[in-house]
């Protein structure tokens, strides 16, 4: 496996190493709970083979027919805070009372093998991502208007009316207004069309120069061995 530092971006000289290979790009969606994100995800990897979902810790339960390893992996706090103590992960945050992070081994081993990782991650978790990552493309998914938002949570029945109260109090005060921070804003008014527009998205940010230097060296090579100075 190649090794990557997460801090150094692709150069031309590292293209120039036949070893080399275009490295994976990292996708970051965030979204106040109840905009419909999860959903969003979901579909858009069943439709994008070329994606892998990072699986994130986290210390809360188990809701619904989660599974660990699958949309979460669920630890115990005290686990969650040796992985802290040791700088195992690339971001973490608290939300809600419950523990969530990305670590750095699943981010470097999936970027390092040319692989398109998608982090479902909230606002305060992004940010730190952003600072160290600054490649990374980033995704923000807005509910068409307040009273949907409510009316999603509720739906769902998934929490208490005093949980749900405080889901839109953050929601209202500390995640919409960092919707300016991203790189994209799409309106989860209608989900089939939200999820194109995510596709296109991606499939535009795969076709950036920096993404596919090594690809490239290759094509050129074929037409006489230019370089790709030239």
């Amino acid at each position: 496996m190649n090794s990557v530092n997460l801090l150094s971006p692709i150069t031309e000289q590292d293209a120039s190493s036949d070893s080399m290979i275009d490295q994976g790009q990292i996708f970051i969606v965030s979204a106040p709970s109840g905009s419909g994100k999860t959903t969003l995800v979901k579909a858009l990897l069943a439709k994008d083979q070329g994606l892998t979902f990072s699986i994130s810790y986290t210390t809360r339960q188990p809701r619904g027919k989660e599974q660990d390893g699958v949309e979460y992996f669920f630890v115990s706090e005290a686990t969650f805070q040796k992985m802290i103590f040791q700088n195992e992960f690339l971001e973490y945050a608290m939300v809600f009372g419950y523990f969530y992070g990305t670590t750095r081994r699943c981010v470097e081993t999936n970027i390092a093998k040319g692989r398109d990782l998608l982090l479902d991650i909230d606002t305060k978790g992004a940010a730190q991502v952003r600072k160290q990552l600054s490649k990374a493309v980033s995704i923000f998914i807005m509910p068409p208007s307040y009273t949907a938002l409510k009316q999603r949570l509720e739906k769902r029945r998934l929490d208490s009316s005093e949980t749900i109260r405080r889901r839109l109090e953050s929601a209202s005060q500390e995640e919409i207004c960092q919707f300016s921070n991203y790189d994209y804003v799409v309106i989860n008014d209608n989900l089939t069309r939200s999820c194109d527009q995510i596709r296109c998205i991606i499939q535009a940010e795969r076709c950036r120069l920096a993404q596919s230097l090594q690809s490239i060296k290759l094509i050129l090579k074929s037409f006489g061995g230019h370089s790709i100075d030239e």
